[in-house]
């Protein structure tokens, strides 16, 4: 598979320049995406963009790494607290992130690097966990190819109806099953569309769009690419799809399970190639994988008990994983077979794992630091590849995929295979996050329980 060309919308510094300079472009977002997967920054004045924001980065508070949901400091993070004053970190742009805005008239977006306001990397950034660990990859000899497929649900009430309404009562864009349906998408087409042409022009190349099975479910696929430059464009895309549904008065959720319907996954394609680009994947072992497949794959089932915190990431994201439900339970591979954890697809140089434990809400960053670091586990102990699961996997006895998060970040915060890979510190610190959303989920009153229990009990 040869590598894809930079796609229309990406600019050099000079094309920005001469952007800025005609007036075309007067607005420059700076951007990073935080430990819980929302991107964040500031929306610069160009000049000052070009005259300063680019030699010396911006600067931030380090609580960006270090709140709730609700931006709330909380306490617990060695990288953030009023004991340490919380000082400042620097977002440093990439330029080889910087793009157009369509959808934004006059603004370009960049995105950066955090580091400290010493110029040192600062490990429990996203952005940071991924590059890593594929430079460990590179030292192996090999680099990864990823694309991320990101369901939403869309909905006919713009995000402050929805707001008001408490999330409830919503209308669905769609009133039934639309699973590959034309007709029934195409009363839709005008926002998905506007969502599809506006990525194109910020830089990426889109596949196709299609209805999926819940209610108002929408899927849209994009151009496998370099894994960092997906992670990249999954922020992007992920921020401007709400943007661009808000402009029509629309609103849209990427929650892991909005109802008790079908969940929103995030199905991350992944291969491997040499240095040269070469796909490496096939071989004369069964299956025709190479040897590296069966440890990429060996790697996935070793890792994923450990690693499940940054495929699901949220107290929410654990209510996919039902029996039937498309979403796996088991940590098991096979062929084309949607029931297990790790599906292999494709042939020839486009032969790939579909990783299918994510959900709509996770990190980009931190699900493919956790794909290339099991990887990298398999590789660097030869792992051995086990049995491929024929049939359902639901009714295997494969071992289970963690069904709480506590479960999850309890096996997390213990695993050698996570701080091996990515540091104490930084296990600590994704660790506390979990804590942090355990702790205000248990303080929480439902609107189950006052269903409930308000008259009943």
């Amino acid at each position: 598979m040869t590598a894809p060309t930079a796609a229309p919308g990406m600019l050099t510094e000079q094309e920005l320049r001469s952007l800025v300079e005609s007036g075309e472009i007067d607005t420059v977002v700076v951007a990073i995406t935080d430990h819980l997967g929302r991107l964040q920054g500031k929306r610069c004045g160009a000049r000052h963009f070009l005259d300063d924001v680019l030699a010396h980065g911006v600067e931030g508070c380090n609580y960006l790494l270090a709140v709730d949901v609700d931006n709330n400091t909380v306490d617990g993070y060695a990288l953030s607290s009023w004991e340490s004053g919380y000082g400042d970190l620097k977002m440093v742009p990439d330029l080889s992130t910087l793009r157009r805005l369509p959808w934004a008239p006059g603004s370009a977006l960049v995105l950066c690097d955090i580091v400290t306001m010493e110029d040192e990397p600062i490990p429990m950034s996203p952005r940071q966990m991924l590059r890593q660990q594929l430079e460990r990859l590179e030292k192996l000899g090999y680099r990864a190819n990823a694309a991320t497929e990101l369901e939403f649900i869309l909905f006919e009430d713009d995000f402050d109806t929805a707001q008001q309404l408490h999330y409830t009562d919503l209308t669905p864009s769609t009133q039934h099953n639309v699973d590959y349906s034309l007709l029934a998408t195409s009363r839709i087409e005008p926002v998905i569309r506007d969502i599809r042409v506006g990525m194109e022009g910020a830089g990426m190349t889109v596949e196709a769009a299609k209805g999926e099975c819940n209610l108002g479910q929408q899927e849209i696929t994009f151009r496998y690419g370099p894994a960092l430059r997906t992670a990249d464009n999954h922020s992007v895309y992920k921020t401007g799809a709400k943007e661009i549904a808000a402009a029509h008065g629309q609103s849209l959720t990427f929650m892991a399970k909005f109802n008790e319907r079908e969940g929103n996954s995030c199905h991350v394609h992944f291969s491997l190639t040499d240095l040269e680009g070469n796909p490496v994947s096939t071989g004369d072992r069964e299956h025709g994988f190479s040897e590296v497949m069966e440890q990429m794959i060996a790697g996935q089932l070793a890792c994923l008990e450990e690693f499940a915190l940054f495929f699901a990431p949220n107290i929410n994201s654990y209510k996919r994983f039902r029996e039937g439900s498309f979403a796996p339970t088991a940590i098991a591979w096979g062929m084309d077979n949607r029931s297990c954890a790790v599906r292999v697809v494709g042939h020839g140089p486009s032969l790939r794992i579909e990783h299918r434990v994510g959900g709509g809400d996770v990190n980009p960053y931190t699900i493919l630091a956790a794909i290339v670091a099991a990887t990298c586990h398999g590789i660097e102990n030869g792992l051995e590849l086990e049995p491929m699961t024929q049939g359902s996997a639901y009714t295997t006895d494969a071992p289970r995929i963690s069904t709480t998060l506590r479960e999850a970040r309890d096996r997390f915060r213990g695993a050698e295979k996570a701080k091996a890979a990515f540091g104490e510190d930084v296990v600590e610190h994704y660790a506390h996050a979990a804590d942090i959303e355990i702790a205000d989920f248990e303080a929480a009153v439902t609107d189950w329980e006052r269903s409930r229990g308000f008259e009943r009990l």
